[in-house]
């Protein structure tokens, strides 16, 4: 990882995710304490932020509903004025957006990705990001997932998530735990 060309990319850390939300995650809230923790330290160091919110857009979406409270991004890491937000349509978060365009004119190379879902917005996000030449981490501890059903057989969320880092690993992403990703 750079210590110069490095911004955070935030993905999908929206209130339907959270306890009581419409697709409550597992850990979502240590999930988020840990991106907040990274978010603040890329502040601190004047490091380039970015915010993903996904939006659905097709008819009877159970989540993320244009003009919902759950849509919003959570309080926890709320974007400042000035920082650059993205709304998406799509689980990759550079399909149809502008992201990679504002990533390039900051200057920035290398990506530091955390949010929601692992198995879903985090693995094509990242696979994305990196067919499109940048180089890759994901904070681990930032990240966050569900349960999943396969062949009537019931995938924990730790399970789920554990093996989408372990398939980022090589060669899409260094994964690491958020305190060894802050910048310098």
């Amino acid at each position: 990882m750079s210590t110069t060309s490095t911004g955070l990319v935030l993905v999908d850390i929206q209130n339907d995710y959270f306890r009581g939300g419409a697709m409550e995650l597992v850990e979502m809230e240590r999930a988020a304490e840990s991106a907040a923790g990274l978010l603040g330290a890329f502040r601190d160091a004047g490091r380039p932020v970015y915010f993903v919110q996904h939006l659905a857009l097709q008819p009877g979406a159970p989540f993320f509903v244009p003009d919902t409270p759950g849509v919003e991004i959570h309080e926890s890491i709320a974007p400042r004025e000035g920082e650059s937000l993205v709304q998406k349509h799509f689980p990759n978060s550079f399909r149809e957006t502008d992201l990679a365009e504002r990533i390039r004119s900051d200057g920035v190379d290398d990506l530091v990705i955390v949010g929601a879902m692992s198995h879903m917005c985090i693995d094509a996000t990242t696979r994305a990001a990196f067919d499109l030449g940048f180089s890759c981490s994901v904070a681990s501890d930032a990240c966050a997932t569900r349960d999943l059903v396969f062949e009537e057989r019931t995938v924990p969320a730790a399970e789920v998530h554990a093996a989408f880092m372990a398939a980022l690993s090589a060669p899409y992403a260094q994964v690491a735990a958020a305190r060894e990703l802050v910048p310098g």
